[in-house]
């Protein structure tokens, strides 16, 4: 399969809207969101200025990145928008997510709730339709992402999804890790079938 990195213009974040979470978690959106304007990536988000949301896009707005905010009027005052970016309004979260997919050409899962939990169980139910092929990693800290991954594996212990969803994405616990495994994004099987991890960069 081709280096997807090579065709790298803009990348999703999804990720937690909370600003009641661990401080960690603040610190390394933040930092992820700088080191994407430092790669020359666009930060496509959802829009909001609290939580992980927020830090990101300060993060990539600090440094210098270009960010596009997704988001709906009905949760402009919930979510606060980061004015100092641009934002595009839409009516409904059908839309804000629709817009934030044809807008990215990879995807960032940070931690984060509900709401994150459906983009993202979307996002992969769309890669298992062959719908689209576009990089996906996940910032793990503390394995916080693990019991979805389990998850996931028992759907395919029990025959209801295909092994080869295994393969859709890269975990990395590390913040700074995030970058460098979606621009040395590989597309390669993980032929030990288990979900693939960013390969040793030397």
């Amino acid at each position: 399969m081709p280096n997807e990195s090579s065709r790298l213009g803009s990348v999703c974040v999804y990720c937690g809207s909370s600003d009641t979470v661990e401080p960690s978690y603040l610190t390394d959106a933040h930092a992820i969101g700088e080191s994407f304007a430092k790669a020359g990536l666009k930060l496509v988000y959802g829009g909001g200025g609290v939580g992980l949301m927020g830090a990101a896009a300060r993060g990539a707005h600090a440094a210098g990145g270009a960010v596009l905010g997704i988001i709906p009027s009905f949760l402009r005052g919930r979510e606060q928008p980061f004015d100092d970016v641009e934002t595009v309004i839409v009516e409904t979260m059908h839309e804000r997510k629709m817009l934030m997919f044809e807008r990215s050409d990879a995807f960032v899962v940070l931690p984060g709730g509900i709401g994150t939990l459906e983009e993202i169980v979307e996002l992969l139910s769309w890669r298992r339709l062959d719908l689209h092929q576009k990089p996906i990693v996940f910032h793990n800290p503390g394995g916080f992402w693990d019991p979805f991954f389990a998850l996931i594996r028992h759907t395919v212990d029990l025959g209801l999804t295909p092994p080869s969803l295994l393969n859709a994405w890269r975990a990395v616990e590390k913040a700074e890790d995030v970058t460098p495994a979606l621009l040395n994004w590989d597309g390669e099987i993980d032929v030990a079938g288990e979900p693939a991890t960013l390969r040793q960069l030397t």
